[in-house]
């Protein structure tokens, strides 16, 4: 049984971790495009990089989490090492997902912020000096 589990974790894992790499990648690009400054070629470039090595890091880790220290002897317990596994690699993806996001968010904002050259809105007055003691307050309106 312990084998068994070996196999239906692999089965499982590993093209639960090819879809997320290609959803991911699909989906993606747009995002990189628009951080990258609809630079397309970039974009893909760096989309590939990232499947890459989102596959190195995510089908290591399903890998070296195959190792199991209990004997599995029945159903019940193939199941209850299957849940545990693939939650793990499961929170493991979206974790990682979510850090990539993240990080690229964080450049586009920092992108963004960059670019611009003028404030965001004009200003709509201004705020006078203040009032030292001696001097008379100003009328409203200023």
């Amino acid at each position: 049984m312990t084998v068994a589990t070996y196999l239906i974790y692999m089965l499982v894992s590993v093209p639960l971790t090819v879809w997320v790499a290609r959803t991911l990648s699909r989906n993606g690009r747009i995002f990189l495009v628009d951080v990258f400054h609809g630079s397309e070629d970039f974009a893909d470039a760096v989309n590939r990089l990232l499947v890459v090595g989102f596959y190195l890091v995510n089908l290591g880790f399903v890998t070296l989490f195959l190792r199991t220290g209990d004997t599995v002897i029945d159903a019940r317990g193939l199941i209850e090492q299957l849940s545990v596994k693939l939650g793990i690699v499961m929170v493991v993806l979206g974790v990682l997902h979510l850090l990539n996001v993240w990080i690229f968010n964080a450049i586009r904002r920092r992108s963004r912020i960059d670019e611009m050259t003028n404030p965001p809105v004009a200003p709509n007055g201004f705020t006078p000096p203040p009032l030292t003691g001696t001097e008379q307050p100003m009328p409203s309106g200023y």
